[in-house]
């Protein structure tokens, strides 16, 4: 196997995760964003908090930790490319600093999808948005999201990525499963819902 097969999930893992909900919001004096809401480290949770642009730099950063390290391992070809951001998914929701215990991935998916086939990335997007706009529900729009990736990787001749984003898709589902769980017992929080 060459070095680099090796090299990309350790570091990307490693980028991944960076819990950056939690350090953003102790820099800001919020305390640890696991003790409220899901216990999650991820924007969604940390918007929680009621700091809006404090969720937006962790929503961003945390695509970014997937996508930088999908765009230099993808410079050595496609399979460095896929291990990296795998690695930094994977980093993300099973952090090793934080005990395995991280996020539910999908702003760090996008950012793995962003650095690897942005064209797919903006269908993410559209079908997130469409989604959540229909049913506003942030969970379903997610999972969906991720249901039409793998599609759209085969359809636009990109199947080299579709099994390695079916896998993070399944991940990203079994992340949700409290939030499946809400939505079949009729009690998941709707989008902009008060309380």
């Amino acid at each position: 196997m060459p070095l680099i097969s090796i090299l990309a999930p350790i570091i990307g893992y490693l980028c991944g995760s960076i819990p950056f909900g939690l350090l953003l919001t102790r820099a800001a004096g919020l305390g640890d964003v696991r003790s409220i809401g899901s216990g999650n480290i991820g924007a969604t949770n940390v918007l929680r908090t009621g700091n809006k642009g404090l969720a937006a730099a962790t929503l961003i950063l945390d695509a970014l930790k997937g996508t930088i390290p999908a765009l230099v391992f993808a410079r050595y070809g496609i399979e460095a490319g896929a291990l990296a951001g795998a690695g930094a998914f994977i980093g993300h929701i099973f952090p090793v600093w934080l005990g395995f215990k991280g996020g539910k991935g999908v702003a760090t998916y996008l950012g793995v999808l962003i650095g690897l086939a942005w064209q797919v990335a903006l269908i993410f997007a559209a079908v997130w948005l469409t989604i959540a706009v229909v049913f506003r529900y942030s969970s379903v729009a997610a999972l969906t999201a991720c249901i039409a990736v793998p599609i759209a990787l085969v359809l636009l001749d990109h199947p080299q990525y579709a099994i390695v984003f079916a896998v993070m898709s399944a991940l990203v589902f079994y992340k949700h499963r409290a939030n499946i769980a809400r939505l079949r017992a009729g009690t998941e929080g709707r989008i902009g819902a008060k309380g």
